[in-house]
């Protein structure tokens, strides 16, 4: 009786992740979507010259103070501590807990954003983008003095996800960078035509406003909601929070340097590199995202339950069906970037400025950012899996010597590109993808040991009917392509997409993947209601 409890237990816990990933899922559709148009309307304003690449540059530094202070380490390291709390009935020392994490970050942000106004040229010059020349550097200098102020904005926003969250509420945190995607939107309509590049820049700084904004109401109605000031350095759980977090904290410190370090190294390359990787990033991150971080989202307050309550075993097979969900939809997406990078990177971005040139540009980045994406996924979800266990330091640890190596990789595969006359940056992006991918399957070793199994053949079993349908699917794309030549550019970008969608979904059936089986039949019981 105790294993069918547990069993019941596991699926219960299953469908907790499924339905707050597929609001997640859903969400971030909708914020990557508007993400998309946001990049697209940049590429076709600024093409892939000087201005744009000043932008993402400055935008770079701006994101790697935030991811610094607020970002992916302290809301790892917050939310298991947090919801123990909640899980346990101490909801008063929970928010005390809350004020005291926005407290100082608020503090921290506000030190690094000055400090960074005042030394811009500097850290552009010496830091950022050492190659760009004096008018490069002083345009970028400029926008980063503007984009730094919504790293503060975020840091506050940023917590108050992780409090959401927590409270298992995916939704508006997984619509405000919607939110701050429709501010980019703004800046470029709004303030761009007179205010050139500077527009788009404060047009960021009225996004992460919009990302703070939309989350306040759903945050105001939360019960036992309330603000303590001080920073609360006396609390066991801030010492947790902030034991949790350190070495976290080195993980994104590495992660960040090799973004630095891509920028840094691209602002030595041809025109345009630096925004090449920075629109080709995003096109491989936006499956992920949907895919992996939504599930991952609504995973990590799960995990962090069961474990709460000592429910080893129900974690356990959670995982494991959480991983079979990632691999069974990030391989298919991973094979249909490869294929499709050229028609995808012209139709999204391609017009005004954005010439042949710049098209050539971002698709190679892209090809070589694709093959990465189910190393991405599995980091996500492993990475959260370990969090939720109150053991942030072997992700850390793993993920010092993943990006380790792809500093080394970096420097390696730029130079392998140069000398056989392929564009270098392509190199950058191959470099991420393959310590990533070396990243996801020691992580995969480490938890199946400490967890004493992961349901290897599960996942094992995603793993080769995922390779089998997209294979199949890339093969009939391939014909799908070729018949379509003469075609419009949106038929031969959309049309080979959802045939490949809806032959690698028959493949599933055919197959026999019992996820599909389950959605099927949830389908079939919907309708029958109906």
């Amino acid at each position: 009786m105790a294993w069918m409890q547990e069993k019941e237990n596991t699926r219960s816990a299953n469908s907790t992740i499924a339905r707050g990933a597929m609001v997640v899922m859903v969400a971030f559709v909708i914020s990557n979507l508007v993400g998309l148009l946001a990049k697209t309307m940049t590429a076709r304003y600024f093409g892939t010259g000087i201005e744009s690449s000043a932008f993402f540059a400055a935008n770079r530094f701006s994101e790697i103070l935030f991811n610094l202070v607020a970002g992916g380490a302290l809301g790892s390291a917050f939310i298991p501590v947090f919801t123990g709390l909640l899980v346990n009935n101490e909801k008063k020392k929970a928010w005390k807990l809350a004020s005291s994490i926005i407290n100082i970050v608020i503090v921290v942000l506000v030190v690094l954003s000055f400090l960074t106004i005042i030394f811009s040229e500097n850290v552009v010059r010496f830091i950022l983008a050492p190659g760009f020349n004096e008018k490069e550097t002083a345009l970028t200098a400029n926008l980063l003095r503007i984009q730094v102020f919504s790293s503060i904005i975020f840091g506050i926003s940023g917590l108050l996800m992780a409090i959401l969250n927590s409270h298992q509420h995916f939704m508006l945190p997984a619509i405000a960078p919607a939110m701050y995607q429709v501010g980019w939107i703004i800046g470029i309509l709004a303030l761009s035509p007179k205010m050139g590049v500077e527009g788009l820049a404060w047009g960021v700084v009225i996004g992460s406003g919009m990302h703070l904004l939309v989350q306040i109401p759903q945050t105001l109605k939360l019960d036992h909601r309330k603000y303590f000031a001080g920073f609360g350095l006396w609390m066991d759980e801030v010492k947790e929070v902030a034991r949790l977090m350190l070495p976290r904290l080195l993980g994104v410190a590495i992660i960040q340097l090799n973004f630095l370090l891509n920028t840094y190294l691209a602002s030595f390359q041809q025109e345009g590199a630096i925004t090449a990787i920075s629109l080709a990033f995003p096109l491989m991150i936006m499956p992920e995202a949907a895919i992996a971080e939504s599930i991952a989202i609504a995973a990590l307050p799960t995990f962090s339950a069961l474990v709460a309550k000592n429910k080893l075993g129900e974690m356990r097979a959670t995982l494991a069906s959480t991983l079979r969900a990632v691999i069974l939809l990030a391989v298919p997406a991973s094979a249909g970037l490869v294929v499709m990078r050229k028609p995808i990177v012209q139709f999204l971005y391609g017009g005004r400025a954005f010439d042949a040139k710049s098209v050539e540009l971002v698709a190679w980045a892209l090809l070589w950012y694709a093959v990465g994406l189910l190393g991405h996924g599995l980091v996500e979800i492993t990475s959260r899996a370990f969090y939720s266990l109150h053991d942030t330091r072997t992700p850390v640890v793993v993920g010092v010597g993943a990006m380790a190596a792809n500093l080394g990789l970096s420097f390696l595969f730029t130079e392998i590109f140069s000398n056989l006359n392929w564009m270098p940056h392509g190199g950058l992006a191959l470099a991420n993808s393959t310590a990533t991918a070396v990243e996801s399957v020691i992580l995969l070793i480490l938890m199946k040991k400490k967890m004493k199994g992961i349901a290897a053949p599960k996942i094992l079993d995603a793993v080769w009917k995922s390779l089998l349908g997209s294979m199949m699917m890339v093969v009939v794309i391939l014909v799908v392509n070729n018949s379509l030549l003469q075609r419009s550019l949106v038929a031969r970008t959309i049309v080979p997409i959802l045939i490949g969608c809806m032959v690698y979904a028959f493949s599933m059936i055919l197959l026999k993947v019992s996820e599909v089986s389950k959605v099927i039949a949830l389908i079939r019981s919907k309708l029958s209601r109906g």
